[in-house]
């Protein structure tokens, strides 16, 4: 199951398919399980989001994307001074969190939350990541990822509403092909950001893969609920598992 991770109260109820085959499953497989983000290890996060002493932003980054940070941050109600102590992939997550907001859109109207919140008592949980392995993937890019990370986001910000409304569009229509031009965009316009795409998706659909072929080949019926983008292209998790000779049939 394709997931979008920011959705809106009217997305629902979702269609009666998509309910019975959770129904029907035995285990839910979540990318992290957000009902476990209390047991974040918050020193380590502080470490890797949060520069130390008299480290900034602003040391960190070229003075023409600093600068644009600054003219940007005030209509996102984001004080420079707080600004100047998170680090670019942090900045970057924090001002499309607050722009997605703004927008209406809210993460506990997200697909995983959906499933999440029905899942407790009723089904195992099991995740194909952690919320901690994702932290340590963005906090391990490296400066000049990073600030290239965070310089497309300022980008995207003014289009987020349009792009966010196609990418919905082409998940409610099981748009597969429509979802990809969606996703590669932004490498199509810049191939720098291509190690960034690989790292953030191609990789992790290989790690991801492995886990779902061992759920595949166990006797348990998993309902795998996965970032819709994980799912599209030649190197999605679709295109992995048929490679391996499963069938994958689209519901």
């Amino acid at each position: 199951m394709g997931s979008i991770h920011f959705l809106k109260k009217e997305m629902y109820p979702l269609n009666e398919r998509i309910e019975k085959a959770f129904d029907q499953s035995d285990v839910l497989v979540v990318e992290a399980n957000l009902n476990e983000v209390g047991k974040v290890d918050m020193q380590k996060f502080i470490r890797v989001a949060l520069y130390p002493g008299d480290e900034s932003l602003e040391k960190h980054l070229s003075a023409e994307v600093y600068e644009w940070v600054k003219k940007e941050l005030p209509e996102y109600g984001l004080p420079i001074e707080l600004a100047n102590k998170q680090k670019p992939w942090f900045l970057a997550m924090t001002l499309v969190s607050i722009e997605i907001l703004k927008l209406g859109f809210d993460p506990n109207y997200g697909i995983d939350k959906h499933f999440l919140s029905k899942a407790p008592g009723k089904k195992k949980i099991l995740e194909l990541e952690s919320i901690n392995t994702q932290i340590d993937l963005l906090s391990n890019l490296s400066e000049k990822e990073q600030e290239l990370y965070l310089m497309y986001t300022l980008k995207d910000l003014k289009i987020t509403e349009q792009e966010v409304n196609k990418l919905i569009q082409a998940w409610a229509l099981g748009d597969a092909k429509y979802m990809e031009s969606i996703i590669i965009r932004k490498v199509k316009e810049d191939p720098r950001l291509s190690i960034i795409h690989d790292k953030l998706l191609y990789q992790r659909n290989e790690n991801m893969v492995a886990k779902i072929e061992d759920y595949l080949r166990g006797k348990e019926t998993y309902f795998v609920v996965v970032g819709a983008g994980h799912l599209v292209g030649n190197k999605g998790i679709i295109e992995l598992l048929k490679g391996k000779g499963f069938l994958v049939e689209q519901l």
